[in-house]
């Protein structure tokens, strides 16, 4: 049987962002497109995740104005002097009792449970969706849960249920970020220089903290709603900017990412959802057609491109099946990268966490 032929689809518009950047690129010039496209995915998956742990970090900078010693402390107009017994007039109700710190840890546990059971949902639905709707989404309700904490001392709020609800609805939003951010870079980048890149993107981290905790402090001393309503709003703007711009797929924009290697269709190798990569189909002759040589941005007639008609709800498109949670814990090394990670974490959230 003779083998499959695939036949050049013209690129169909994608995000507006993107339709703004080709027109400052000539089509012709194919590599410098396809720099471009990579180098705009990078920047605004590291921002994205910036911004993730910028509005994690809020709450570790506030718990100090929610609940401490106010014996010192010269009350404002209106408050009486502190006597004592009353040297909580400083503190926000409910945070102002003996039992302080085992509601601040409370919220920090709502927080974390949520974050850690939907983790394992939000990574499946992430094989299963447009990952820039995903991400958009995701980064709008983390900034909407921290602007909802903030409006607490806006609108007088002590009542300890709706602090809870708001760090339950904030951990089910900030589980998209992982998830989508590297499932988009994997997309992108093969094994080539991959050390390289996704050390210097993995700082992100330490970059959203940094930001995070600057921003909370400067606001602390004059209204500690500030502290999370501005990272809200940044969060929440930054996921417009991810909607316009970010290219979620090569195919998303009419590219094909050509490697020196194979991609054969499996669990342990880079057609799986972690890495990315493209199909080397068989044929029933034996013979085979690897579709990762192209690079003319046309995609067989099995993995169409992908524009803004594309339904959020979609299988992976350089994968018809994606890797299901079993399966992949079959793959070498995840038990055992799982498992020292799970001791990185429990050390590092220990003292953003921490209660004061």
């Amino acid at each position: 049987m003779p083998m499959r032929t695939r036949t050049a689809q013209p690129s169909r518009p994608g995000p507006l962002g993107i339709r703004m950047i080709e027109h400052l690129i000539p089509s012709s010039n194919v590599v410098k497109k396809t720099l471009c496209y990579k180098g705009v995915v990078l920047l605004l998956t590291f921002w994205s995740y910036c911004c993730y742990h910028a509005t994690r970090k809020t709450i570790s900078i506030v718990k100090t104005t929610l609940y401490h010693n106010c014996t010192g402390l010269t009350p404002p107009p209106g408050i009486p002097m502190p006597f004592p017994g009353n040297d909580t007039w400083c503190d926000w109700a409910p945070f102002d009792g003996p039992n302080a710190n085992a509601l601040l840890g409370t919220l920090d546990s709502a927080f974390l449970f949520s974050y850690a059971f939907f983790m394992f949902i939000s990574g499946i639905i992430a094989e299963h969706v447009n990952l820039r709707y995903f991400l958009t989404i995701g980064m709008i309700l983390s900034g909407l849960a921290n602007y909802f904490f903030g409006l607490a001392k806006v609108y007088n709020i002590h009542a300890f249920s709706y602090f809870v609800i708001v760090q339950i609805f904030g951990g089910i939003a900030q589980t998209t970020g992982w998830p989508g951010v590297l499932t988009v870079m994997g997309n992108w980048f093969g094994k080539r220089k991959r050390g390289v890149i996704f050390g210097v993107w993995n700082s992100h981290t330490s970059i959203g903290n940094i930001v995070g905790g600057l921003i909370a402090s400067y606001y602390l001393t004059t209204d500690w709603s500030l502290s999370f309503i501005v990272p809200g709003i940044m969060m929440s703007l930054s996921g417009i900017v991810i909607f316009l711009f970010l290219p979620e797929t090569p195919s998303s924009v009419g590219c094909s990412i050509a490697t020196n290697l194979p991609r054969y269709t499996g669990i342990n190798n880079d057609n799986n959802p972690i890495h990315g990569g493209y199909r080397k189909l068989s044929n029933t002759d034996g013979t085979s057609e690897d579709n990762s040589d192209s690079t003319s941005g046309s995609d067989d007639d099995t993995n169409p491109i992908d524009d803004e008609t594309t339904p959020i709800l979609q299988p992976n498109p350089d994968d018809k099946q994606a890797v299901g949670f079993f399966t992949a814990l079959m793959i070498p090394g995840v038990l055992e990268f799982s498992l020292s990670l799970f001791f990185v974490k429990l050390v590092n959230y220990t003292f953003p966490f921490q209660v004061s």
